[in-house]
């Protein structure tokens, strides 16, 4: 049985980890399609991506990387260089490859606006973990919780949109993508308290998500431009003349 939650001191007390593999840097068209032969020989993945941080109030920054990681080597696709090309979009809609990560839905919602991509295999832990009990959302915290581990993100708020990655940044990167495959595989070894929710129907389910917050999106979007097309129309209307749907008696 897992706890439901765990505490920052409880964590801190905890040995740390970080992925021991090879770590890959995926930077250029020409090294895509040997990267995503590799991954496409695995059953299940560990997923995440990173995006630059912003510390100002309505900018906002793509995804920059992407990362695809096997129990021993992990691999940082640079989408902000080489886009999502056909051989990585065939993996991501492959439904075979499973891809575990955590909030999955955000991650493809700002993937998605990089490239199009129909989302097929994808996992969240978030929800997987619900059938074991456990509340806490955060990757650090399930993964302190799963594996009784604890895991660095020092380099969380980092910037992703640099040219060159540190050492620091590459491990931080593969391990989030690493740790989210260690701990789904150990909660499929473990019993759960209520019967979890297959693997295919929460890969049918985030893609759902997803499209269901990208047609909520544009039929706001859609209203708010209905409303401007409203109100140009009457401010062109010459002056002292209402529209007709406004027409009143100015006298009341």
């Amino acid at each position: 049985m897992f706890s439901q939650h765990i505490t920052h001191e409880e964590i801190e007390a905890l040995p740390y980890v970080a992925f021991g593999g090879k770590i890959t840097i995926v930077d250029k068209p020409e090294k895509v399609a040997a990267a995503v032969s590799c991954l496409m020989q695995e059953k299940i993945l560990g997923y995440d991506t990173e995006t630059r941080p912003t510390f100002t109030r309505g900018v906002y920054y793509g995804v920059s990387l992407v990362q695809l990681s096997s129990a021993d080597h992990a691999f940082l696709f640079r989408i902000d260089k080489i886009g999502i090309p056909p051989t990585l979009v065939a993996l991501l809609q492959d439904k075979q490859a499973l891809k575990v990560g955590v909030a999955i839905n955000e991650d493809i919602r700002g993937m998605q606006r990089v490239g199009a991509f129909k989302p097929q295999g994808f996992i969240d832990l978030q929800k997987f973990t619900e059938a074991y009990g456990i509340e806490d959302k955060a990757l650090k915290k399930i993964a302190a919780i799963v594996l009784n581990l604890r895991i660095s993100k020092s380099q969380q708020t980092s910037n992703w949109a640099a040219a060159r990655y540190s050492a620091e940044q590459k491990l931080y990167a593969a391990t989030d993508a690493w740790v989210c495959r260690e701990i789904y595989l150990k909660l499929m070894e473990s019993e759960p308290l209520i019967a979890p929710v297959p693997a295919e129907e929460l890969a049918e389910n985030a893609t759902a998500d997803s499209t269901k917050e990208k047609a909520k999106k544009h039929k706001k979007w859609h209203g708010k431009k209905q409303r401007r097309v409203s109100m140009i129309r009457q401010a062109q209307q010459p002056a002292g003349k209402l529209p007709k749907n406004n027409q009143h008696d100015s006298s009341k």
